[in-house]
């Protein structure tokens, strides 16, 4: 039972912990925030662009956000002792 709060204690720290981090990825005038605990903070689009081009710029832009949020998040976890 203890173990289990202990748990819930941690987890609870880190979320807080992922509340501070931001990844920002800007590619070709297209600009994207995530926060740590994976929310879109922000889209900064390049009207100059096409809308395909700015399609898959703004989805390429996405998925690196995404990756650093994860990497963030497993080396605050490696940090904090794991799980």
């Amino acid at each position: 039972m203890f173990d289990k709060f202990k748990q819930m204690k941690q987890a609870k720290a880190l979320q807080g912990e992922l509340a501070k981090e931001k990844a920002e990825v800007e590619k070709q005038g297209t600009k994207v925030v995530v926060t740590g605990t994976m929310q879109i903070e922000s889209v900064v689009l390049n009207p100059s662009l096409e809308k395909e081009q700015q399609e898959k710029v703004l989805v390429d832009c996405l998925n690196e956000a995404m990756r650093k949020t994860q990497m963030i998040a497993v080396k605050k976890m490696s940090e904090m002792g794991g799980f």
